[in-house]
Order: C-alpha cells, then structure tokens, then sequence
C-alpha cells in the first residue's frame, strides 16, 4: 500500500437528546462536513426499561436527509407525510426534507431492550434542497465480504454492489463488522472519508480509534488499511468534498440566516410546509438562534 498522510483523529463531543447521552462526531468546529455527511450522532448501547425508551416528539427539518441505522432495538418513524415505519437492524430509514417536513422517532409503548444507533444527516446540495420532501424504507440492503469484514452498504456502491437508497451527491456509506485481522477496503480517491467506531477498537493504517473518535482521512486515498484484535465495528462515511457552505441550526440545513428564521417561525406558527406528525408525543419547540435575540432586541 503506497504511504499516506496519518488518519486525522479527533473526539466526539457528548450531546443530550431528550433526555439520552449521545457521542456527536459531526459537526466539528474545524470540520463541518465530510463529503455531503454533516451530521453523526452515535446513541448507546444501552439498555432501557421497559417503557417510552425513545421518545423524540415531532420536530423540523429543511435541506437535508435523515438516515436512521440501527445496531440493536427498533424505533418507529412517523413524519408529516403520514409515513408510519418501524426499523430494525438492518433496515434503513431515509427521510429527505427538501423544503420542509417534520418527523417523530419513538419507542413502542412497552418495548424494552438495547438501544444502539447512528443518526446521520446528508446536506442537499442547491439542486433538491427546495424539492418536496420523501420517505424511503429498505428493508434489505446489499452486503459485500473483504476479509474479516462483511460490509453493508447503506449508500453509495462498495465493490461490485450498490445501495438502492437516494443521494443526491456523489457519496457513500458503510457498516463494517470487522473480525479480528486485516481487512482491505477500496476507496474512491476524489473522495474524502470519516471512520466513526462504534464497537471495539480499530486501527486505521495504524492508527488506533475507538468509539467516541472521528478520524478523517484526506482525498487522494484509493485503499484502506483496517485491523482488529477482537471484533469490532465502524462506519465508513466519505463523499466529494461538499462545495456549499451550509449554515446549520437545530435541526436546520441552510445557507443563510433569513432561511434559518424563516423555518423557526413556520415551525412555531405550525405552517403546512412541515405537515401534520401522528404522534403521541408533544411537538418540540424551536430554540432561537443568538442572532435572531440580538436582532429583535435591537
């Protein structure tokens, strides 16, 4: 394998949402986005009572896809467009919100077990983020064997296989389950990658990670390097660098202020751009950014 620069390594930072302990590996204050990826929310495992153990009532979203992959447990999705889907592992929920949709991610009343996911976000770029907005479950997704590893492709292609989830820009995603050895994996030199380690401790050319870790890797790479002493599991995100810059707030993807406030006050005034949620949870409110206190006090 020809020498690279080392894996860029850099910790996550813990978040609380409603009322659970995330690790969030993207954004960062020197990394916003890794392709079009802008968004890594790593939950558990943990192991809930019995009861509402996920219970995230409706909320926004504008120019972005939501992409829900479950380790372990099973949520339900319900969004404005009256889509109603249970995933599990080994499923796949991608919510895009072009112009607006709102979404609510609960446990069934009763259930208990393990939680342990990923809530990634995909910003859309100019062309579709004013689009209407769409639901898409897969139930199946296509997997590929490198060595020790079996890998799932989410989105994107790997190998000889491709995802039949959407993207909007040129991307992929992938879960690695690696057994203990050496696994090669192939990669598209234009893009740059992230490896966010959900289980175990993974060495990237070298370079060992774990969870609560990003670590970035620069385009230009055509191979991978990855090695476990004992199992372990990663996801591999990259795309083309995202040429946009992107404002986010909350649960917001735009590029200027005025779209940020905009979405606030619909949101608020519960405008039909977000649709109606059949949840049995209460509506979140949407937190006012710094500069919209500063502007209306002044």
């Amino acid at each position: 394998m020809a020498a690279h620069v080392a894996p860029e390594v850099s910790p996550s930072r813990l978040a609380d949402v409603e009322g659970f302990t995330v690790r969030r590996a993207l954004p960062q204050r020197t990394r916003r986005t890794v392709g079009a990826w802008c968004f890594v929310d790593h939950l558990g495992p943990v192991v809930t009572p019995p009861g509402p153990a996920m219970a995230i009532g409706p909320h926004p979203h504008i120019g972005l896809h939501t992409v829900t992959w479950l380790f372990d447990g099973e949520v339900e999705h319900r969004d404005g467009l009256g889509s109603e889907q249970l995933i599990r592992p080994g499923q796949l929920n991608l919510m895009t919100a072009g112009r607006g949709i709102a979404h609510a991610e609960e446990a069934r009343p009763g259930w208990q077990g393990t939680a342990h996911g990923a809530q990634i976000w995909v910003a859309q770029p100019e062309a579709t983020r004013h689009a209407e907005p769409a639901f898409e479950h897969h139930a199946e997704l296509p997997t590929v064997g490198a060595g020790p590893a079996v890998v799932t492709v989410l989105v994107g292609a790997f190998a000889d296989v491709t995802s039949p989830a959407r993207r909007d820009t040129p991307l992929v995603g992938l879960d690695v389950v690696l057994r203990p050895g050496r696994a090669e994996l192939a990669l598209d030199e234009v893009f740059e990658h992230a490896i966010v380690v959900v289980e175990g401790e993974v060495t990237v050319d070298g370079t060992a990670v774990v969870p609560g870790e990003l670590a970035y890797l620069a385009p230009g790479r055509s191979e991978l390097l990855l090695a476990a002493e004992a199992d372990a599991r990663l996801l591999l995100l990259g795309g083309a660098p995202f040429g946009e810059e992107v404002l986010m707030w909350w649960n917001f993807v735009a590029r200027t202020r005025d779209e940020v406030d905009a979405a606030i006050d619909d949101w608020q005034e519960e405008h039909a751009r977000f649709g109606q949620v059949a949840s049995r949870l209460g509506r979140i409110p949407a937190p006012r950014p710094h500069w919209s206190a500063h502007d209306r006090s002044g």
